[in-house]
């Protein structure tokens, strides 16, 4: 399986069966993290987490709070896509896997500083 990054005419593949988006939050200034697996050439949320609650990020009545962190199963239909904003006015978004933690735009060289980044399930051709 892989995972396919564009931004414009920028393009990145990554070798991985499942990742973990992360990003803080922009008024809470607090993390927030989604457990994502390829499937089916699809993306399905199949767990996330909250570092604390606030404006727009309650937990939902079903999360189990485990040191400090909100723990919950999303209940969202499979994703063909997934777009994101990078903007200079946030913080990034993280992609992690096996190997850690990396700024998403990391695996894009050369994106301007505004952009949508498109994450997607690999046609096969380009696995």
């Amino acid at each position: 399986m892989a995972l396919c990054l564009t931004a414009g005419a920028l393009a990145a593949t990554l070798a991985l069966q499942g990742f973990t988006l992360a990003w803080t939050h922009s008024i809470e200034k607090t993390r927030w993290e989604e457990g994502w697996r390829i499937a089916d050439g699809r993306l399905q949320l199949v767990a996330a987490r909250i570092r604390g609650s606030g404006a727009g990020m309650e937990p939902p009545a079903d999360a189990v709070l485990r040191d400090g962190v909100w723990h919950y199963r999303p209940q969202v239909a499979p994703q063909t896509r997934l777009r994101l904003a990078h903007t200079p006015y946030t913080a990034g978004y993280e992609l992690c896997d096996g190997g850690g933690c990396r700024p998403l735009a990391e695996h894009l060289p050369g994106l301007p500083a505004s952009a949508e980044i498109e994450l997607a399930p690999c046609p096969p051709a380009v696995r």
